[in-house]
């Protein structure tokens, strides 16, 4: 099934690294796309086309308006809505409810930027904390992602990415895929 992301309430001047990281992660860690509201940004789709012409992938980016009647209609096509919060039932429980939801259905995983009305705490099908303490969206997600495939993510491979990097312990190497060579 499919994993994909709401950030909620996107400010350019305030969240666009942090959005920007998101948005790296869920590609990287194996969503589909991500789905924000807030203020319309088009440097984040700048910043997305730039990473998947030179690193591959098809993950998305998509503004909405209204991010309550989104939820609702992602719900009424039998999607699951995960929000996490350091307020939610921590994750350790209901871990292994989640990796069989996620066989079954398709996860909408709902990440703030600032305070998050209790609406969407109570439209929320799971609320799931990452620890009780203040923490990072950035780490909520890569952690939940994380736990949902079990690490296989990490090993993750785009076929059609221009750039390949080596493993190295002292060293930073990156090369051309095959693929990309063919197209100079």
């Amino acid at each position: 099934m499919n994993i994909v992301i709401l950030r909620l309430f996107h400010r350019k001047s305030r969240d666009k690294r942090v959005t920007t990281h998101c948005m790296l992660v869920g590609r990287a860690f194996g969503c589909s796309g991500m789905y924000y509201c807030g203020e319309e940004d088009i440097q984040l789709h700048y910043t997305l086309d730039k990473v998947r012409q030179n690193w591959g992938g098809n993950f998305f980016l998509k503004y909405i308006d209204e991010p309550k009647e989104f939820i609702k209609g992602w719900k009424k096509k039998d999607g699951i809505v995960v929000h996490l919060t350091m307020y939610g039932i921590n994750i350790l429980k209901l871990e292994e409810k989640i990796k069989k939801l996620y066989l079954e259905k398709d996860l909408m995983v709902v990440i703030g930027s600032s305070k998050v009305p209790l609406d969407f705490y109570k439209i929320a099908d799971l609320n799931i904390a990452i620890g009780h303490q203040p923490h990072s969206e950035i780490a909520a997600l890569a952690l939940f992602l994380d736990r949902i495939f079990s690490g296989k993510e990490l090993e993750m491979e785009f076929p059609d990415a221009k750039f390949k990097i080596i493993e190295e312990n002292h060293a930073k190497r990156v090369t051309k895929t095959p693929e990309s060579l063919n197209n100079y």
